[in-house]
């Protein structure tokens, strides 16, 4: 298995050229927090080949956000949508349509570290 930390201006054309070498299946997408930065992680899977390549994107918590892929791999849609709404990381090129969290109206994103268990937040009924 292959790991390469590129920057986020990169992923799209990353993603694009491992598809064209025969990295056609996206395995997933997640994220990390460490605190002091966030870490997006995305794993391509060559099948025929049956090798693996993964992508690891490092973000700043207070400016982070990452190019959408979903025109590449339709597969990034759930992963895309799940690290938006539980980490708050903002996805370019495509709409905010809620998956899990479809009635919270909170800021705070409750996979990351600085997230408050206790405090208030709402809903919409």
């Amino acid at each position: 298995m292959v790991k390469l930390k590129i920057d986020r201006k990169d992923i799209a054309k990353m993603a694009e050229e491992l598809k064209t070498k025969g990295y056609s299946y996206l395995v997933k997408i997640t994220a990390v927090d460490y605190e002091k930065t966030l870490e997006v992680i995305y794993i391509f899977r060559d099948m025929r080949g049956n090798k693996e390549e993964t992508l690891e994107v490092e973000l700043d918590p207070a400016d982070a956000w990452v190019p959408t892929l979903i025109g590449e791999f339709g597969a990034a849609d759930w992963y895309e949508r799940e690290m938006s709404e539980m980490f708050g990381i903002e996805i370019k090129g495509r709409n905010a349509e809620r998956l899990l969290l479809e009635k919270w109206n909170g800021k705070a994103a409750p996979l990351r570290k600085n997230f408050t268990w206790n405090a208030p937040y709402e809903t919409s009924d």
